[in-house]
């Protein structure tokens, strides 16, 4: 399984950007594909899930009401909208895929993972 993430930039505070994580390769019937962020000298955090089959979603409290999760059959691809971004957003974005059942907010429980994509934004 690959994951190809792209749509990083930067952008001013309050701006928007929107994320793409298209996946490839072997699939399962189902899996999680979630958002992971690490700015320099922190952990990776989680910042979003979606059940690929059924589009549960999940959020962390820090994103809730500006980021949004949502996925493509067609294209096979996962996005990552996000709005009224803030300075505190600033990190290298990570999109990663696990089977369920999975702990979507431990990144040891994803077993495919993409290659980070920078979002920078400017106070």
């Amino acid at each position: 399984v690959q994951l190809q993430a792209s749509g990083g930039g930067l952008v001013q505070a309050g701006g928007s950007l929107r994320l793409s994580c298209a996946v490839s390769g072997r699939t399962f019937s189902n899996y999680v594909v979630g958002w992971f962020r690490q700015a320099p000298g922190k952990e990776r955090e989680f910042v979003a899930g979606i059940m690929w089959r059924g589009g549960s979603t999940y959020y962390a409290d820090s994103v809730k009401g500006r980021f949004t999760i949502s996925r493509d059959y067609a294209k096979n691809t996962e996005y990552l909208q996000m709005n009224g971004l803030k300075p505190e957003d600033t990190a290298v974005y990570y999109c990663a895929a696990g089977s369920p059942p999975i702990r979507v907010v431990v990144p040891g429980a994803y077993d495919y993972w993409g290659q980070g994509t920078q979002v920078t934004v400017s106070s």
